[in-house]
């Protein structure tokens, strides 16, 4: 079902469709998401509707006796200024990044729900925290958009436009780890195939790389030939977010699409889809 055919934020709704269906695992990828402006914009719907879509699912997969349980996070529950790569044990160690703190208190509580029932109960309620991911069906949206799908879209758009320069966020400095899609779904497969004896892992692909290395990669690939203007007035977000993955690697399970080939293939499927 659709969001439009099953709103999760309704309890009632949410029971019912357990009730009718026969459910053997359940991964939850829903959310309310966005960059820098939408977490400031709209901070009460990040925090609210998040926990209620969160929350329902994993208290009617509980009650319905649903053993596996795969709660997709993100790597902003993670603190600000944490040491880097980002293991598992620093969660909750100091204070969060202030732009984006609403949707990560959300994933928080979801990781801490999940524990409890993988501690008390010994269910297989595990947490995935991605790195910041990216592909086909990407939302391009410019005000609610993460950074590399807008990156695309913004040159993209002043390529067509024949326009002399672009205007992105903060001063480029800021170092980022990016994923693509397919390699978070073969990782969600590897999970749901295998016992995991700990409830929350990393996603991580390895690939760091700074915002301004992105827009370069991400300019070339689009063929703008214009200017990078940066936005020094605009929030750079947390300094650095790399994921320590060694967890999941350790099980098995290894990133492998390289960058410039998935930055490659999702333009590709946003021209085609435009």
């Amino acid at each position: 079902k659709t969001s439009s055919e099953l709103d999760l934020r309704n309890q009632a709704d949410v029971e019912e469709f357990f009730s009718n269906e026969k459910l053997e695992i359940i991964i939850d990828a829903a959310a309310i998401v966005g960059g820098i402006w939408s977490n400031n914009k709209y901070s009460y719907k990040f925090l609210m509707d998040n926990m209620l879509i969160q929350n329902n699912l994993i208290k009617a997969a509980h009650e319905h006796k649903i053993n596996k349980f795969i709660f997709l996070g993100s790597s902003c529950i993670y603190p600000k200024l944490a040491p880097q790569p980002l293991k598992e044990k620093y969660l909750l160690t100091a204070s969060l990044e202030e732009t984006n703190q609403w949707y990560s208190i959300a994933k928080i509580s979801g990781v801490k729900l999940c524990e409890a029932i993988f501690t008390k109960y010994k269910k297989q309620f595990i947490s995935l925290m991605p790195t910041n991911l990216y592909g086909p069906n990407d939302n391009f949206d410019l005000k609610t958009s993460h950074v590399l799908a807008a990156m695309i879209r913004k040159f993209h758009d002043a390529k067509i436009n024949n326009n002399k320069e672009v205007e992105l966020w903060g001063n480029g400095s800021p170092y980022r780890e990016f994923m693509h899609v397919e390699d978070m779904a073969s990782a969600i497969l590897f999970v749901c195939e295998n016992k995991i004896n700990i409830p929350l892992m990393n996603v991580g692909s390895g690939q760091e790389l700074t915002i301004k290395e992105l827009s370069k990669k991400v300019k070339n690939i689009v063929g703008f030939e214009g200017e990078t203007l940066w936005n020094k007035d605009m929030p750079n977000g947390t300094p650095r977010k790399l994921l320590d993955s060694s967890f999941l690697n350790k099980l098995g399970w290894k990133a492998n699409i390289q960058i410039d080939i998935g930055i490659s293939k999702t333009y590709q499927w946003y021209l085609n889809n435009i």
